[in-house]
């Protein structure tokens, strides 16, 4: 579900770039001087403030907290690992993505956009998107193993050694069904684009407040992706033999291997995403780009 809003005025900017992007290092000196000249500070990540001269004067530090938004420069993988972050974290930050190749689903303004996009946001001209995030627990032998955020999606799948792994389904409090496949993907609207459209399942729009779960190469050709409300946790159990191996992977960016009797819920996280669009593009317009929809 997305919901719109204004971004207030902005003095203080965390600054991440992909890790070992050595063209950003000319846009990182840029920008820190084109902020510094508004009165804006800003903070480094480690990673980024190394692809940069050393300088005595410059910030570094965490900038999942202490800041009033942050400037991811990458594509969307860099989102994805910035938005768990801050989801994890639980500070509600909100992101500006600027590509540093074609147009990202998720970092949308483009290299050419990057001051005026600036522009708007430090001065709170530019409009903030809610995106759902989904919370995901773990739980091995009756207790809590592990917890985590993620913006696209939750994946369990078979290793490379296995066959077709089973996945028991429910919903709320319902059993929906039981999946014979390479795996299951549950994903958000934002996720819908992810892996989620590579394996065959449907395109939410952003404002849409549901998931969507998608069997990854069935068996069954009758098992098929399915909408469901956001307000339900949906529970997966891997039904795990002796020579079965399972693993679940979060935003492609964590992951671990899965024990029989494991089971993993996700439901609808506490807090959404906070994604600046300063942009005037609109959501179609960035599928008709990416998708390249009616060109031959």
């Amino acid at each position: 579900m997305t919901t719109k809003g204004r971004l207030p005025p902005v003095r203080r900017v965390g600054i991440l770039a992909k890790t070992g992007l050595r063209a950003a290092e000319p846009h990182l000196r840029e920008i820190g001087a084109w902020l510094a000249a508004r009165g804006v500070q800003t903070v480094y990540e480690a990673a980024t403030a190394a692809l940069m001269p050393p300088a005595d004067d410059r910030m570094v530090g965490d900038v999942a907290g202490g800041v009033d938004m942050v400037l991811v420069l990458g594509g969307d993988g860099t989102l994805l690992s910035m938005a768990d972050r801050i989801g994890e974290a639980g500070t509600g930050i909100p992101i500006l993505g600027v590509n540093f190749g074609s147009l990202g689903f998720l970092t949308e303004v483009t290299l050419p956009e990057l001051y005026p996009s600036l522009e708007a946001a430090v001065t709170g001209q530019a409009h903030v998107e809610e995106r759902l995030m989904l919370s995901a627990t773990t739980l091995r032998r009756a207790a809590v193993f592990a917890k985590h955020i993620a913006l696209n999606d939750v994946v369990v799948t078979k290793t490379a050694r296995s066959r077709l792994i089973e996945l028991s389904v429910s919903v709320g409090a319902e059993f929906v069904t039981r999946v014979r496949a390479d795996g299951l993907i549950v994903a958000t609207p934002t996720g819908s684009t992810a892996y989620n459209l590579a394996s065959g399942g449907p395109i939410l729009q952003p404002s849409v407040d549901a998931l969507v779960l998608t069997p990854i190469a069935p068996h069954m050709l009758t098992n098929r992706p399915i909408v469901i409300p956001s307000t339900a946790a949906v529970r997966v159990q891997p039904l795990m033999g002796e020579r079965d191996e399972a693993f679940v992977t979060f935003d492609g960016q964590a992951g671990f291997d899965l024990e029989a009797g494991d089971e993993i819920v996700i439901e609808r996280a506490a807090a959404p995403l906070r994604l600046i669009r300063p942009s005037t593009r609109s959501y179609f317009e960035v599928l008709r780009t990416k998708l390249k929809w009616g060109e031959r």
